[in-house]
């Protein structure tokens, strides 16, 4: 009977698996809208939006503006600190929706067509930035804030529901997931858009935002009753988060080690999704929806493995060496877009890239996510993450910007020839260069971290599940 009074609701095989399958849902939605333009950029630059690769890549960083600039990862992992899984869940859904309405209306004929006030008003600054541009960023800096809010919340929310248990095949499942919707956008993006308009997969991302938001809230009732179980076991953190508890976390060596190591990496990984599609058809002479099909196959490599990988970490460990060796593999693969030869004739090795690239996107974040709540204590768990998430973001925000930049620099006269109905192609050697180099510095910190950690003894090596 005893045991009975004990079993929380987490202990529950179907249950905790239910809730990641909820949470999991949500991101999986954030992250096909978050790439819905990426296979669509051909068409963003003719009419009529007439976007350049220079005002597309500033388009793309805009994700990440305000959570870099106004700090507001930083105030997402207090807020989850300080208001919990549930509130913080709730909140995120809301502004991504938010936020990807207004995308959609700024790229919408009716915004375009319309010259009213704020059309007007938006084209009369900054003029090379369109007024579409500007209005579609900043819908996307508000749904950047959302999406990065719930991924604090969705990795807070894992560890606490399945901390001593399948904690890195959780969180592997729950990336898996996320990438699955890379995959599916991918597919479905530029079908629609050549079936319909460029709008019609936007349309269509926001609907199932809204059908996110209802998941948070199914998981809200959940995740309280669980709550209110672990408050009767005693099971809730003794100390309550504090302020002073950032400065111990920007001071502490490894934990900086593991937040450059995540803005290198993953700086080389969704920026390099902006511009894949773009690239591919570049340098293979296919159509966007054929550069599309060959990038989609990237998140299956992902998703198949890092739920694998998740579970050989949990029962046999190695963190520190997958960062490493998936650093290489990511290096390997920008290099081989850089400089070896493609072509139609040649287009197998292009899929064999990415699935290189794949599954170093399975190595990386399967041993990265888990290994954080080995690095700091559970109080400040949800602000470690945030403070993460803020510095990948300040790559994440940059590095779309100087790609773009980089594009139109290394091919001068090829926007204004795009943009004049003018059959031409970009040179993406530099641009793929500037992407490798990150990979060679990610290695290099992979290599300190594992030092630190045999130093230390922190257990980045050892197995999640102890017996």
């Amino acid at each position: 009977m005893t045991e009975l009074i004990k079993q929380k609701l987490n202990d529950s095989f179907v249950v905790r698996w239910t809730a990641l399958i909820l949470i999991s849902s949500v991101m999986f939605f954030a992250y096909m809208f978050v790439d819905v333009l990426s296979p669509l950029q051909s068409m963003l630059e003719k009419a009529p939006l007439n976007w350049s690769a220079d005002t597309y890549g500033t388009f793309a960083g805009s994700e990440y503006f305000l959570n870099v600039f106004a700090l507001f990862l930083i105030f997402a992992g207090i807020i989850l600190d300080k208001m919990g899984v549930r509130f913080t869940a709730i909140l995120s859904a809301t502004v991504m929706v938010i936020g990807a309405s207004i995308k959609l209306y700024a790229i919408s004929p009716v915004f375009a067509e319309s010259q009213n006030g704020l059309y007007t008003f938006l084209d009369s600054f900054w003029t090379s930035f369109p007024a579409t541009a500007k209005l579609a960023s900043l819908g996307f800096m508000i749904f950047g804030c959302g999406v990065e809010m719930a991924g604090v919340t969705v990795s807070k929310g894992i560890v606490k529901w399945f901390s001593g248990k399948e904690l890195a095949l959780a969180m592997g499942l729950e990336m898996a997931i996320a990438r699955l919707g890379v995959f599916a956008v991918f597919r479905m993006s530029p079908w629609l858009a050549e079936k319909y308009t460029f709008t019609t997969p936007v349309t269509l991302c926001c609907i199932l935002l809204c059908i996110g938001l209802l998941n948070f809230i199914i998981y809200f009732f959940m995740d309280k009753k669980l709550d209110r179980q672990l408050g009767e076991m005693n099971e809730e953190p003794e100390e309550p988060f504090k302020i002073s508890d950032i400065g111990k976390l920007l001071t502490s060596k490894t934990f900086l080690i593991v937040a450059f190591l995540c803005v290198l990496y993953y700086s080389a990984i969704f920026p390099f999704q902006k511009f894949a599609t773009n690239m591919l058809e570049n340098r293979l002479d296919i159509s966007s929806a054929d550069a599309a099909g060959i990038f989609s196959w990237f998140p299956i490599g992902a998703m198949v493995l890092t739920p694998l990988l998740g579970w050989y970490l949990d029962h046999k460990g190695k963190g520190a060496s997958m960062l490493m060796f998936g650093a290489i593999l990511m290096t390997v693969c920008h290099l081989i877009f850089a400089l070896f030869p493609l072509s139609g004739d040649t287009k197998w090795v292009a899929y064999a890239a990415i699935v290189v690239l794949g599954i170093s996107f399975s190595l990386v974040p399967a041993a990265l996510w888990p290994s954080v709540p080995k690095l700091v204590e559970n109080r400040y768990l949800g602000s470690s993450y945030s403070l993460i998430f803020w510095i990948q973001n300040i790559g994440l925000m940059l590095f779309p910007i100087i790609i773009g930049k980089a594009l139109v620099w290394s091919n001068p006269g090829v926007a204004e020839a795009i943009q004049a109905g003018q059959e031409v192609t970009y040179n993406y050697t530099v641009p793929m260069l500037i992407f490798a180099s990150l990979g060679v510095f990610a290695f290099f910190l992979g290599i300190w971290l594992k030092v630190e950690d045999k130093k230390k003894g922190y257990g980045l090596e050892l197995p999640n599940i102890k017996k």
